[in-house]
C-alpha cells in the first residue's frame, strides 16, 4: 500500500478507464521511462490518506488525470502550457497509475469532482474526454464562431468531442470505418457519417484525427477548407505517408496535440456538468485488465473500457 508523502494524497481507486495509451505502452510503442509502472491515467476514487501540507480531506471524490506534475517555472509553465514542460511527470508512464486498489499523486494535480459523481461515467473523461476537448480547441473549434468539423475516427475520445463541439454550435462530420460507429456518431448528433473514402457534403474548416494512422491525417487535409487546420489526437502515430502540398497550400494548417493541462481538465469537467456529457462504457473488473486491453487492440470496444475495484452489472 502507498504511502502519501508532502504534498501528496493517497486515491483509493474506484474505477479506472482503459485507453489506447494504456495499451502502447504495454506493448512498447511508447518506450517505458520507468519499470516496472502500473499503467492507467483516468483513476476516480475517493482520499484515504494525505501527505504534510495538503489542503484536501479524506473522503473527498477526485480524478487523477494524465499529467501528473510539472516544474511550474519555465517558460511553457509559466504562459499557460505545463503540457509542453520539458520536466513534466505522467500517470502511468513517470508515476504509478491507476490499474492499482490505491495510487499515490500530487495534490495539486488532482482534480475534484461533483459529490455522487459515478466513478465509471466520469474515468473516460480524465483522459479522452480532456484531450478530446483540447484537440477540439486546437483546431480552432470553440463556442465563439460556428462551423463545420470533422472527426476522423469514433472511439471514446471522439465520442465526448462530438458532444462538446455540437454544444458550440458547430456541425460535425465523423468518418469511421465501422458501420456501428458510424450509427453511433449519428445518434449523437453527426450531421454526416460515413467511411474514410466517403466524402463529406461539404468542406470542413477543422478537423481532429482520432485514429493512430498517418493516412488519415492525409485524409482529414485533403477533407479541409481552405486556411482550417487538422489536429492530430495521438501520442503515437505511425508514418504518414507523402501527400501532395495541394493538400497544405491556402493556408491550411497541421497541428499535434500534446498531452492536457489541468485546465483542460477542469473545463472539461465543468462542461460534462453542464451538459450533462454521457459516456459509453465498458466495465471490466480490475483483474481482467489485460482482457480489456486485448479488446481495445483488436477494435472490439465500443465508446471506453473502464477497470473497476468492484463492479456492478449495467
Amino acid at each position: 500500500m502507498p504511502v502519501p508523502g508532502p504534498g501528496q494524497v493517497r486515491v483509493a481507486v474506484a474505477a479506472c478507464g482503459v485507453c489506447r495509451t494504456d495499451l502502447q505502452l504495454c506493448e512498447g510503442d511508447l518506450p517505458a521511462r520507468r519499470l516496472p509502472i502500473v499503467p492507467g491515467h483516468q483513476v476516480v476514487g475517493h482520499i484515504d490518506a494525505v501527505g504534510a501540507g495538503v489542503t484536501l480531506s479524506i473522503g473527498d471524490a477526485v480524478g487523477i488525470a494524465w499529467i501528473a506534475g510539472a516544474c511550474g517555472v519555465c517558460r511553457f509553465c509559466t504562459t499557460q502550457r505545463e503540457n509542453l514542460c520539458v520536466a513534466a511527470r505522467f500517470t502511468g508512464w513517470d508515476v504509478d497509475g491507476g490499474y492499482a486498489e490505491a495510487v499515490v499523486a500530487d495534490a495539486a494535480f488532482v482534480h475534484r469532482l461533483p459529490d455522487g459523481a459515478d466513478p465509471v461515467a466520469v474515468a473516460p473523461l480524465l483522459c479522452g474526454g480532456a484531450i478530446g476537448y483540447r484537440a477540439l480547441r486546437v483546431a480552432g473549434v470553440g463556442p465563439d464562431r460556428p462551423g463545420r468539423v470533422g472527426l476522423l475516427g469514433f472511439g471514446a475520445s471522439a465520442t465526448c468531442a462530438i458532444q462538446v463541439a455540437r454544444h458550440w454550435g458547430w456541425e460535425v462530420h465523423v468518418l469511421t470505418r465501422a458501420v456501428a460507429e458510424q450509427d453511433r456518431a449519428r445518434a449523437l448528433g453527426a450531421a454526416w457519417a460515413g467511411a474514410y473514402d466517403d466524402d463529406p457534403p461539404d468542406l470542413l474548416d477543422a478537423a481532429v484525427t482520432f485514429a493512430p494512422v498517418g493516412s488519415v491525417v492525409v485524409r482529414a487535409l485533403e477533407l479541409l477548407d481552405r486556411g482550417g487546420t487538422v489536429a492530430v489526437n495521438a501520442i503515437h502515430l505511425d508514418r504518414i505517408p507523402a501527400f501532395s502540398y495541394d493538400a497544405l497550400w491556402w493556408e491550411r494548417s497541421l497541428r499535434s496535440v500534446a498531452n492536457v493541462t489541468r485546465s483542460d481538465v477542469r473545463e472539461l469537467l465543468e462542461l460534462a456538468v453542464a451538459l450533462p456529457i454521457s459516456t459509453t462504457v465498458e466495465e471490466h473488473p480490475l483483474v481482467d485488465a489485460g482482457t480489456a486491453l486485448r479488446r481495445l487492440a483488436a477494435g472490439e470496444v465500443s465508446g471506453a473500457a473502464v477497470l473497476s475495484v468492484d463492479p456492478t452489472p449495467r
